[in-house]
């Protein structure tokens, strides 16, 4: 039975069991491999600890069939940066074939793009754009655009899409951003995310009526015909996310030190101001919003 097939039948099942008998189980995993990254980005605190952390292909598979057993069907592979990823012969490729062996139906892989990528045979490969040109490179460092635009164009990837956090730095980039989607062959769809002001990070963080604005904003060119992958309903949620219904256990997050659970902001302050836009897109696919359930079956296509 193909992946599509098996993909039809689970996903009512699963949807059923948890809308209305309270089963929380987890639908995506959130797979950290490593640490080591090649840049210095104003708003990660991976790169200020001590210890790097890596996992080895092993642990890998072993964290990907714990995912699995616990009812996770789509997997997201993140760092540090993961194309720096190895252990002996095996990259990320290895990851992605091992992840649909076990079952996943969809793998994807983020990336800063600052390195060749051509190579990699996620089923879909999300590079991390923080604005064009100077905004993007006073988050990431100068220099850092230019990279991640040539080795987009000359990557020649058939399901490439960006995700732009907006913060306090880039926010006024918005539009540009958009825009420079809307017109770039290479790139088929742009996800926006802000930031969550976990400790160290707060500054970045947007207040309330500048990230609703933004919101709006977003709103307007998804209205347009802007190749937005946020659903509209899922948009408006997240302008009332201190009331918002979160479902975080939808996701569940695994580090490269091994360690498991769910989102580190749940259970605190902090998620009273997150910034993840997926909260608003589950809040919608549980308010059965046709608009969400639809932009979700495009994204794990």
């Amino acid at each position: 039975m193909s992946a599509t097939i098996k993909q039809m039948f689970y996903l009512p099942w699963w949807f059923v069991r948890a809308r209305f008998f309270g089963r929380k189980t987890p639908l995506q995993t959130v797979l950290f491999i490593t640490d080591r990254c090649n840049l210095r980005c104003k708003h990660c605190s991976v790169y200020q600890t001590e210890n790097n952390h890596v996992m080895t292909f092993a642990q890998v598979c072993d964290q990907l069939r714990y995912a699995y057993r616990l009812g996770s069907r789509f997997v997201d592979i993140e760092g540090g940066e993961t194309t720096l990823w190895s252990d002996g012969d095996k990259h990320v490729n290895d990851i992605i074939r091992a992840a649909h062996s076990i079952g996943f139906y969809s793998v994807t892989v983020t990336t800063n793009a600052q390195q060749d990528i051509s190579w990699v045979r996620a089923d879909s490969l999300w590079v991390s754009m923080d604005g064009v040109g100077k905004f993007h490179d006073a988050i990431r460092g100068e220099g850092t655009f230019a990279r991640l635009e040539k080795n987009i164009r000359d990557s020649h990837l058939p399901h490439l899409s960006v995700n732009m956090v907006v913060n306090v730095i880039n926010y006024t980039g918005l539009d540009e951003a958009m825009e420079y989607v809307k017109s770039n062959p290479y790139i088929e769809q742009i996800s926006i995310n802000f930031h969550t002001p976990f400790p160290g990070t707060e500054s970045l963080a947007l207040n309330e009526e500048t990230r609703n604005q933004c919101i709006d904003k977003v709103l307007s060119y998804k209205k347009k015909g802007y190749p937005v992958m946020n659903s509209c309903s899922g948009l408006r949620k997240m302008k009332n996310i201190k009331r918002l219904k979160k479902r975080c256990w939808v996701t569940n997050f695994i580090y490269a030190d091994g360690s498991r659970g769910y989102c580190a902001a749940m259970n605190s302050d902090i998620c009273n101001r997150c910034g993840l836009c997926m909260s608003g897109e589950m809040a919608s696919v549980f308010n059965l919003c046709p608009d969400t359930i639809l932009a979700g079956l495009k994204l794990r296509k």
